[in-house]
Order: C-alpha cells, then structure tokens, then sequence
C-alpha cells in the first residue's frame, strides 16, 4: 500500500495544542514546508480542528491535527477548547506549541498534565527561537523557530523517536489461514454500496487475505449459493456484510465456518471480547431505555441506512421492546454515557485505535454495554456463536 493510500486509520495521528498566536500553525506549515495551515496575526484563526493526512519524514503518512486556542474565550470559546481536549483521545503523538518569548502558561501546563495522564508521547516546542537569548533542549521539549527554520529538522527527527511502534503480529484474517486457501467474501451492491469501490474494511480484509498467500474470492450475496457450487470445493471462510449475515447464514453450510467484516475489525483492533459480551445486553433492555447508535466516519445516509434505519428495526423486533435510539457519527461521541442501556458502534475503520480504544473505556468506566454493528447482527440472527468460533473466541 503506498503512502498517499495509506488509510487514516492507519496513519500515526499527530496533534498541535497551544494557545492562540503560539504559532501553532506557522510551525505546521515549517514542518511540512507548505502552507498547509492558515497562518494569521489575529487571535483565534484556528476555529475547529483541522486533520490534514500528508507524508512526513522520517514519519511516512501522518495526519496534522491543528486545533484550537487552549486560551480561547466566551461560550463558543470554550466549546472550542473542548474540541481540542477531545482530540487528545486520537493523538499518537502531542506537539505543545508554546511561545518561547513568553513560556509555560496555566493553559498549557493544564494541557500536558491531561497528555501525560492519557501515556500519550508529547514534546513542548519552544517557538519564536530567533527572539529569544537561550534555545532549550530536553528531553521533551525542543526550541524552534518556524520563521527562520530553526531546528525544524531537529524537531521531525523527535517526532520519529517517538512514533507508536506498530503490532505485527496484529492481522484481520491471514493468520488463521493457510497458503492456497479459499475465502469467499460476501459483499452486497445496493443503494446504500459506494459507486465503484470497496468500502475499507473490504480492502482491507482482501488485502491480508492475499498477504496469507490464499485466494479472496469476491460475490454479492444474491450469488453466493452459485459461487459456492462453483468452487469445487469447500472454502475455508466466508466473510459477509454485516446487514446480510442472516441470509448468508442460511447459504452457507454448517461445516464451513463464517464470519463478518465487523467482526474482523475488532478483533483486530482488540475489541472483540468486550464487543461480544456487550451484545448480550440486548437480553436487558426494557421499555423506555435508549440505545446510541455510533458511527465513526460520515456519510450520506441511504432511505435503508444500516445505521439509522435497518439496526434499529431488527433490535426493535428482536427485543420486542419500545426503545429510543440516539445516533452520532464522525468524530461526536458524548462524554456522558449513563442515560444509555447499549451502544452499538460500528466496526470503527476509519477510527485509530487510540480512538477507538477511548470510546471503549468511556462506555467500560460509565459501566454501559457496548457492542460494534457486526457482532450485534450475528446475535439477533441467533449465529454469535457460530461467527467468532473461527476466531478462537
């Protein structure tokens, strides 16, 4: 995969904190050596986190999250401050940008102290070098200057220190599979399927299909009872889309093993024992309770959306429960829980995995029930069992 296809999920997430006119976005558009950022003498530019997914060395694909001022004021301000916090829960990296004339403020003292409770790797940057007598080097913190360029390179050089090493021994699918096997992989085209291309997990999954030296072979679920007569031979998996898993359950023989696209996202991002134990909180629900209905990414939603439409429907009818579903999408994700009996969050392929490890423990600490669109969806179709036996669980 090359870098400019590098998932965002999949790119380390590096986050700029500071107060306003700290030179937040001046040393952005330093590092990269575009202007990437809008750089300007009033206080407040900066508005809304701006992610911008770029190549950085020694780095490789990144993504730039400028945010706003630590320091900004008012009703709206303070919203805006929240925002900045809120990034923190998908930050790989922290870049706290202080202005070197003047030093640590409260604002950023506060900020360092909520980077260095969440065990995230950070480094205060000391801007505005070329005004000041004394540059000040340590061990997480480094003196700058975007204008002249001063230790510009010093400073990606630290960045790449303290990149997140990455888990190889984390795989989707290739590590239970054998060189010359076949997987089926069910995906529906509908109206609701986008117009000439895979949704991400099903690249992705197809891709480490391949890496295990198997072959992925790739049906619409109204053709998968065809496909499997045609193949000769029994495959050793089949992989459906979530909203199709009861249909393709009945399909596929017993003695072939099943699962999901969803499914597989959590496990490899290391949810799928918490996400199996939510889903059985659908047996507790009762008349009256809200359900949240999460997505990570955002989109345009179909008259039949899995999300606001299809999910809803088939818990209503399963629990036979009058229930009320709240839905958030992108990067909304409310910091108070408790009014909620069950989350049901999607498989997260556009989340990192600070991100959605963050969301997990704010449902774990609230002690409220979360499951992913996968896992849900094998348990009202009665086939749990049968679509994380492959998977060791």
């Amino acid at each position: 995969m090359s870098l400019h296809n590098t998932p965002l999920a999949n790119r380390v997430h590096i986050g700029i904190f500071g107060k306003r006119n700290a030179g937040k976005s001046s040393i952005i558009n330093a590092m990269t050596g575009q202007d990437l950022a809008i750089v300007s003498d009033v206080a407040g530019t900066t508005t809304d986190p701006v992610l911008k997914a770029m190549e950085l060395l020694p780095l490789g694909p990144v993504v730039i999250i400028d945010t706003p001022g630590l320091d900004d004021e008012g009703e709206l301000g303070l919203m805006r401050v929240q925002k900045a916090y809120q990034i923190l829960n998908k930050t790989d990296i922290a870049l706290v940008v202080i202005d070197g004339s003047v030093g640590m403020t409260v604002e950023d003292e506060k900020i360092v102290e909520r980077i260095k409770a969440k065990n995230i790797p950070y480094l205060i940057v000391k801007n505005k070098a070329d005004l000041c007598e004394t540059a000040e080097t340590g061990e997480n913190i480094i003196s700058v200057s975007a204008a002249t360029g001063q230790n510009i390179y010093e400073l990606k050089e630290r960045l790449g220190s303290l990149a997140p090493k990455e888990d190889e021994s984390r795989k989707i699918v290739s590590d239970i599979l054998q060189p010359n096997d076949f997987v089926v992989l069910v995906v529906p085209i509908d109206s609701a399927a986008p117009k000439g291309r895979l949704i991400l997990p099903q690249q992705q999954t197809i891709r480490d299909v391949l890496e295990a030296g198997a072959a992925a072979i790739v049906t619409r679920d109204n053709e998968l009872e065809e496909t499997l007569q045609n193949l000769g031979r029994k495959p050793r998996l089949v992989i459906t889309d979530s909203q199709v898993f009861g249909t393709v359950s009945k399909i596929v023989p017993d003695d072939v093993e099943l699962t999901s696209f969803s499914i597989l996202m959590a496990r490899y991002k290391g949810d799928l024992e918490a996400n199996v134990k939510g889903a059985r909180a659908l047996e507790t629900l009762k008349d009256g309770d809200k359900v949240l209905i999460s997505e990570g990414c955002t989109h345009h939603r179909q008259c039949e959306d899995i999300g606001t439409v299809k999910l809803p429907r088939w818990i209503q009818e399963y629990t036979g429960k009058q229930l009320e579903f709240r839905f958030t999408s992108g990067t909304e994700f409310p910091l108070d829980l408790s009014e909620y009996a069950l989350i049901v969050h999607c498989g997260g392929c556009t989340l990192n995995e600070r991100e959605m490890k963050y969301r997990l423990k704010c449902a774990e600490d609230q002690n409220i029930p979360m499951t992913n669109y996968g896992i849900c969806i094998a348990y009202l179709n009665g086939i749990l069992e049968r679509s994380i036996q492959p998977l060791g669980i």
